[in-house]
């Protein structure tokens, strides 16, 4: 498997975990943190992850 392309699947699979700790533990209470925001910040390193996938895709570097 290509570097582009493991970066596109581990994008993919870090953001929809990500968005599904958004979307359904806003009621979860959890000391120290607070896990739709774990989600926020695990949607945006997914996003980064599948951007530089792309680029590779893009660029031919594999």
């Amino acid at each position: 498997m290509s570097k582009a392309r493991g970066n596109l699947l581990e994008g993919v699979v870090t953001f929809v975990i990500g968005l599904g700790l958004w979307l359904f533990t806003g009621d979860v209470e959890v000391p120290a943190v607070t896990l739709t925001k774990v989600g926020i910040v695990m949607m945006c390193v997914g996003g980064v992850l599948v951007a530089s996938g792309l680029w590779r895709a893009a660029r031919g570097r594999n």
